[in-house]
């Protein structure tokens, strides 16, 4: 008698989960590149500055019900990259620096949730801020031994069968990995059923395509969007690209599965540029908050959650004798690092006061961000050692974040990764599976359990 009672329990319980799980149509996966869990706190501290309090004003995503953290360690480190971490996070499996979703042998792929929810019936959208072939986006839809082979990463993608695919462009479209050249990774995709489109007008073009790879204008760096804080109206943006992916791929009942990233967080960690990062941070929010709207709508069929790979920069609030932090200081900063680099090297032969008067219009230095005689003094003497050399830009740069970062009164441990915590948040459908401590490798797996696939 006990056990036919528990074989009908079993049976009715087993079928309530498998039930709910198939009420799980839509999943968003976000992605922070580098997004520890002090990055979201100046952001979120930095808005309630913004609003003339101390504390915190909540991101999108830190409003959400469920949240706690995760290890990043990969196979071969306790500091992981970030395609060692990307496989983790896509496939549930560790691996080891360097991979692309693979094993740690490097001999055999590894299926990851993207390809789970494709083989499930499921629509599938993979985007970024960084180029289609990068380490993140990568991992969901690739299986190559080396990070960099970006060619034959993007000649993977006809391969995935997905339908959605959203970024910069592509770091190498025309040369395999042993530098030989290559037939044009564009035409390739056509070929193979893809249509692609270009920046923000190109969003207006796809019309009834059934595949679509939607990345930046020719011409245009294809590492990376601008950042948030060089940002032009024609740019593209992330909050753009998740909002344009949610209207294509929800064309019929099949539901879908989306990943987006937000790349260039990690970016600007590695330049210790705290003035771009937190932007970067808010725009990623906002693109949550995209997806957050449409769960709106959809509140008992869609699940979001929202992680990191690793930590960058090992990023502090505070740590000065003044025991303080002052973030709105941010606002001072009118440039992102790399645009200062490329800045200061075009005005490379002029005079120190032409020099002066530039960084002062670009950056804020000297006006909006108040010098010390000894500031000016220590940019004039990088100016006259580096003048000639093509450190300048950098040197300038470094300089910069440095002021700011003390105005701000944050501070940085290193320009790579850490091995610290990263945060997990969610909401939805299935969303309270994603509590206590995590490893990265659970993430994904507890999406397949709850999305049913």
């Amino acid at each position: 008698m006990k056990r036919i009672l528990a074989i009908a329990l079993f049976l009715l319980f087993g079928s309530f989960q498998y039930d709910a799980a198939a009420q799980v149509k839509y999943v968003f996966y976000f992605i922070g590149d580098g997004m520890g869990v002090n990055q979201v706190n100046a952001a979120e501290m930095y808005k309630a500055e913004q609003e003339g309090r101390l504390g915190v004003s909540r991101l999108s995503f830190t409003k959400f019900p469920y949240a706690t953290v995760a290890t990043t360690y990969s196979a071969s480190n306790g500091v992981t990259d970030s395609a060692a971490a990307g496989t983790a996070l896509a496939t549930g499996h560790k691996t080891k620096n360097g991979t692309i979703g693979m094993d740690s042998l490097q001999q055999s792929p590894l299926q990851s949730v993207a390809e789970k929810a494709k083989a499930a019936g499921r629509h599938v959208g993979i985007m970024s801020t960084v180029s289609v072939d990068n380490a993140t986006p990568a991992v969901f839809y690739s299986h190559q031994p080396d990070r960099n082979m970006y060619y034959e990463i993007a000649c993977d993608i006809p391969k995935s069968g997905f339908e959605f695919f959203g970024g910069s462009g592509f770091m190498a479209p025309e040369q395999k990995f042993d530098k030989t050249e290559a037939p044009d990774i564009h035409g390739v995709l056509e070929e193979a059923g893809y249509r692609v489109v270009r920046g923000t007008e190109g969003m207006m073009n796809i019309g009834n395509a059934e595949k679509v790879v939607l990345i930046q204008e020719q011409g245009v760096d294809t590492s990376g969007f601008p950042y948030a804080i060089d940002r032009t109206p024609e740019d593209m943006t992330l909050p753009q690209v998740v909002s344009e992916a949610i209207e294509f791929l929800n064309k019929d009942d099949a539901g879908f599965f989306l990943m987006a990233e937000g790349g260039k967080i990690d970016w600007a960690c590695h330049k210790n540029d705290v003035g771009t990062m937190i932007p970067e941070l808010l725009d990623f929010s906002d693109a949550v908050q995209v997806a957050y709207e449409f769960y709106l709508k959809h509140p008992d069929e869609t699940l979001i959650v929202v992680s990191a790979d690793h930590e960058t920069g090992g990023f502090v609030l505070g740590g000065t004798k003044e025991y303080q932090v002052a973030l709105k200081n941010i606002d001072n900063q009118k440039i992102s690092y790399n645009l200062l680099v490329t800045e200061v090297d075009a005005l490379h032969a002029s005079s120190w006061q032409q020099m002066k008067e530039s960084l002062e219009n670009r950056t804020g230095l000297g006006k909006e961000i108040p010098l010390s005689e000894a500031q000016w003094k220590s940019f004039e003497e990088i100016y006259a050692q580096n003048k000639d050399n093509a450190k300048l830009g950098e040197k300038m740069a470094d300089e910069m974040v440095k002021v700011v970062n003390g105005n701000a009164m944050v501070n940085w441990m290193t320009k790579e990764h850490s091995a610290g915590y990263v945060p997990v948040y969610a909401i939805g459908k299935g969303a309270s599976v994603f509590t206590g401590l995590l490893n990265n490798t659970d993430i994904p797996q507890k999406i397949a359990e709850v999305a049913g696939y």
